[in-house]
Order: structure tokens, then C-alpha cells, then sequence
């Protein structure tokens, strides 16, 4: 399907449902909420806000720093949505862009969310130049984010 279609889609799905167009809330760095719908990142996997990372043996709040960066970049923008399904938890699995920038792609290219390998190979690439150039969580100790779950 054509992606304009899509986006489309998705914008007369948000207005269909009277959700106010202005109202974006950063949940964690790979969800967000526009209106009343919740969005995950697809392709991605970002720290939890309760995870832990340690930089010179000081601790910090990986998740927190992770969310941060995705609200700096969102800033006071409304991010556009290409709709590729639903998860089991009924959000709506997208990729989402400011300015024409994939949240995505930025995130994980600078070290602040990791390529989920499992259902992805989109940002395996970028994921590789953070990790190289030691960008964000990459200059830390950290676990990844679905190993930190299953604890």
C-alpha cells in the first residue's frame, strides 16, 4: 500500500474519532499518544523509564534519558504516522516522522534505542554507527531492553 495512502488513512482514522490534532504525550521512547491513540514505534526497542544504565560507574535512568531525547526532538510538533498494523495490545504499530525524519531512525542512530532484530532489519544499520561511534546508551553499560524485561 502506498505510504501517502496510509498516512491518509490514519489522519481521517484521528479525525474520525474527534481527537484534537495538537495533542501528542511521550510515553516512553518507543510510545507515544496522539489524541487518544496509542502508537508504537515498529522496528525498535528503547530502555524502560525504570532501567538502569551505568556510565562511570554512576547510575543513570536510561529510559528517562531515552524519552528525553525523543521529546526534545518531537519539540512542539505533531508527528505524521505511517500505520503498519496493530500489536497484540491493540496499539497501532507505526513509524512515525517530524519534518520529515523518522523518530525511528533518530533514535536509534544516536544510541537511544536499539534495531529490534526480531521483528525488524530496518535500523540495523544505524544502530551499527551508534554503537561505533559510542552515541548515547552505547557509551554506557547497559541491557537490552527485552533482556531487562524478562528479569
Amino acid at each position: 500500500m502506498n505510504k501517502k495512502i496510509v498516512l491518509i488513512t490514519f489522519f481521517i482514522l484521528l479525525l474520525g474519532q474527534n481527537v484534537s490534532s495538537n495533542t501528542v504525550y511521550v510515553i516512553d521512547a518507543d510510545t507515544i499518544k496522539i489524541g487518544n491513540e496509542k502508537i508504537r514505534f515498529t522496528g525498535i526497542d528503547a530502555p524502560e523509564l525504570n532501567q538502569d544504565c551505568f556510565k562511570n560507574e554512576r547510575k543513570i535512568l536510561c529510559g528517562v534519558l531515552a524519552k528525553k531525547a525523543l521529546l526534545k526532538k518531537i519539540g512542539n510538533k505533531v508527528p505524521k504516522c505511517i500505520i503498519e498494523g496493530k500489536d497484540i495490545y491493540k496499539r497501532i504499530l507505526a513509524e512515525c516522522f517530524v519534518n520529515g525524519d523518522s523518530l525511528s531512525k533518530f533514535l536509534v542512530r544516536n544510541g537511544y534505542a536499539f534495531a529490534y532484530r526480531k521483528y525488524s532489519k530496518k535500523f540495523i544499520e544505524d544502530e551499527e554507527f551508534a554503537r561505533k561511534n559510542k552515541l548515547g546508551l552505547w557509551s554506557m553499560r547497559f541491557e537490552y531492553p527485552w533482556k531487562f524485561r524478562k528479569l
